[in-house]
Formats: C-alpha cells, structure tokens, sequence
C-alpha cells in the first residue's frame, strides 16, 4: 500500500479533500481564515479595486525552469501619459525595485508594475520601456521610469540560465486583465518559496464601510521569504515542525486603492502591508528584501487626510495577511533537479487550526 500515514494525517487529508491523489487548493476564507474587521471585496482580489488589471507568463521547461513574470497594471490607458499617484516603502533592502527612487521623488508611478526573479530585472525593465515607448501618444518619450520588483527563486529555477525574455514580459503585459487573479505557482511566484513550503502569488481586498469612505484597498503579494508561519494566531509552523524555517528570501507587496491619496499617502500605505508580514510570522531576516508599492487608481479629487488614513491602514494590515496565506494555500508542489517543494498540507493546516480556535 505504500508508506503509512498516521491516523490523524489521514483523517486531515480527507478533511482537505484529495483531487487526483493531491489535496485540493483551496483559499484561505474556505479554512475559515478571515484575518480582521472589514470585508472583502467580489473577488478578494486586488482586481476588486475598479480599473486594475493583473497578468502572468509562468515558465516551466524541461526539468530546471520555474520562474515567470507578473504584471500589475493600475488602469487599461497610457499609463505614462495618465499617470498615478503612488509610493514604496522598503522594508529590508537586500533586494532590487528598480524605479523605486523616482517614484520616492515624485510620487508617480508610469509603467506596469513587473514582478519576476532577481536575474531578470534588467529584461524585464528594457521590455517595459519598450512597451512604454510603443503606445499610441508617446511618439516623443525620451524617458521612462519603469518599475520592477524581484524575488529570488535559484532554489527551484536555473536562475543563471536568464530564461526570462523580454517577450515573457511583454505577454503577461498583454494579458493584464480585470477579474479573478490566478495564485500560487504561477506567473512571478513559480518558484518560490515562503516558510519552507511553495510560495507564490497571493492576493486580498478590504472594503471600508461607507462611514470610512467606502474605499477598497487591494493587495497582491509574491512570497518568497521565512520565518515561523503562524495563520490565525494558531503556530502552523511550529506544529509541521517549521520552527527553523531559513528567513533569508523576499517579498513584493503590491497594494491598489481606490482612496485618493497622494504619493506620502501611498508610501505610508506601503509601510503597512510590509508590517502585514509581521502577522504571519515573517523574520523581516538580513538576507530578506521586503518592499511595499502602492497605487492609487484615483486623482483630481480631494486627498484622504492625514487623520482620515488610519482605517486604510488596518483594511491593508488585513489583506497583506490573507495574500499571504492565500499565497501559500494555493501553492502546489513544484519539482526540479535542484529540488522539490511541498505545497503546505492543507489537511494537517486545517486540524491545527480547528485545535487551537477551539471549535
């Protein structure tokens, strides 16, 4: 029959659901995690935030490539021509946001916002330029401040093979859409790694009631870092035996609003969702690098006061933590010849979580 599983492993995988001899995926709502007061939106996606559009290329070839690219667009237009407002906020700076600088300056954010590996930051910021020069009305563009975030998955990826090309850019540019945004292993969190089981694409929204603005606030994460995974206050990596977990490795948080704010607004904003990690048990280690972008889809209209911010504060504390788990609860195993990574077992996950809710 094979190997032997112990009796409460086994009750905890049928609990999860099997789907062709693997645990079922699931998000993190469907094993009863709702982190926080407000609610989400439609999708609980960063797509719930009116106008902004997501896309992947995810790349697995042969028995070494598992990289890709995620795109983040903040509207469907010229976004050099029809900028919008925006912020970065670095947690730990052992990483690279190219752009970043720019952006802290003047408080605008002008190109799809690309996420991919460490190795492709270069390709990926020539394809975006090139895509900028490309649009109709920038015929007389002679600079573009492109805006690219990495994490580094050598452990899973043949990094220094640079699979990435400017193509990969491109098509998931072109395939940045409105509506429900596929996670886990796909797109820039291929390879991924996040508390020592597979990480990648994760994403949230918060709605605030109407006394609070009504704003929606939505986040998109690309997992890549460590520490001691905890989900709702229950210790999931202690009790799966993760209490070691490396915390060397990285996160991109990149946060959409409806909220008008300006480019301090937003950079406070970011600072938020990088201390969102904080609630899931990040290390925040040296070897991490840890960067918050924000966007806001709205200008022309009065700014969000400073002592009217807090609530957007809480709604993106609140949806930084559930990207993340969804990032992880999406996650499936992915195999290479330098290693394999195991999607966090959701059945073991929920029995822990229903010990120590008490239910």
């Amino acid at each position: 029959m094979g190997n032997l599983i112990g009796r409460r492993e086994w009750i905890g995988l049928l609990a999860g659901g099997l789907v062709g001899g693997q645990e079922a995926r699931m998000r993190a709502r469907e094993l009863g995690l709702a982190p926080g007061i407000y609610g989400t939106g439609a999708l609980n996606a960063i797509t719930d935030v009116k106008g902004v559009r997501v896309g992947h290329t995810t790349l697995v070839r042969g028995d070494d490539v598992r990289t890709g690219v995620t795109a983040i667009l903040a509207h469907g237009g010229n976004l050099f021509q029809d900028k919008r407002p925006g912020g970065v906020f670095v947690g730990n700076a052992f990483g690279k946001l190219a752009g970043s600088t720019q952006v802290q300056e003047l408080g605008t954010i002008e190109t799809p916002i690309v996420l991919t590996n460490t190795l492709a930051v270069g390709t990926a910021m020539e394809a975006v330029v090139r895509w900028t020069l490309g649009q109709a009305g920038n015929e007389r563009v002679m600079s573009v401040n492109a805006l690219v975030g990495e994490t580094n998955d050598g452990g899973l990826n043949d990094i220094r093979a640079l699979p990435v090309a400017g193509a990969d850019v491109l098509a998931a540019i072109g395939r940045a859409a409105e509506g429900p945004v596929e996670e886990g292993s796909v797109g820039a969190g291929t390879g991924t790694v996040c508390y020592g089981w597979k990480g990648g694409i994760g994403t949230s929204s918060r709605v605030l009631p109407a006394r609070e603005g009504g704003y929606t606030v939505g986040v998109l994460v690309q997992s890549n870092f460590g520490g001691v995974l905890t989900m709702g206050g229950a210790p999931v990596g202690r009790e799966l035996g993760r209490a070691d977990a490396p915390g060397d490795g990285s996160c991109m948080l990149v946060v959409a609003t409806d909220a008008p704010l300006n480019g301090r607004g937003c950079q406070r904003l970011a600072a938020r969702a990088v201390f969102g990690m904080g609630r899931t048990g990040a290390s925040y280690s040296n070897g991490s690098g840890d960067f918050g972008i924000t966007f806001s889809t709205v200008t022309g209209v009065r700014e969000v006061g400073t002592d009217e911010q807090s609530p957007l504060f809480q709604a993106v504390l609140e949806a930084a933590e559930e990207a993340i788990y969804n990032s992880l609860l999406r996650a499936t195993t992915v195999r290479s010849k330098k290693r394999t990574v195991e999607a966090i077992p959701i059945g073991r996950v929920r029995e822990i979580l229903r010990r120590y809710s008490g239910r």
